[in-house]
Parts: C-alpha cells; structure tokens; sequence
C-alpha cells in the first residue's frame, strides 16, 4: 500500500522564487538593452530573450512535476 507523500513546507515558497526568476530576468531590461556581445551576428538584446525561453520551460516543467500529485 502507498503512502502519500509528506507535504514539504519549504518546498512552495522555493517553487515560487523559482518560478520568479524568469520574470526578473526578462523584465530587468536596463540588464540587457546592449548589443554586445553578439552571438553568430544576433545583438545580446535578442539572444538573452531568446535564451529565457527555454530556461522558462524547464523551470516551468519542474515546477510542475515537483507539486504534481502521485498516484
């Protein structure tokens, strides 16, 4: 017989302060409103935006599968 996983109190305020950093990564633009350094021609400004997507996604997805309940 299973057991239902002992709920974690620090686990949700870690999950939300995760889930918080892609917003400060992409809304702090005085950080990255530049051009260098260029990657394969494409300013910084695009490529760091571009880069947050899937760091996003992962953190997202393990977000996700941390709180999900098992069965």
């Amino acid at each position: 017989m299973k057991t239902a996983p002992k709920e974690n109190g620090r686990l949700t305020p870690m999950l939300v302060a995760l889930l918080i950093v892609p917003f400060i990564g992409t809304l702090w633009v005085p950080f990255y409103n530049r051009v260098d350094p260029e990657l394969a021609g494409i300013p910084f400004f695009y490529w760091y935006q571009f880069l947050w997507i899937p760091i996003g996604a992962a953190i997202t997805a393990y977000a996700y599968f941390a709180t999900r309940k098992k069965s």
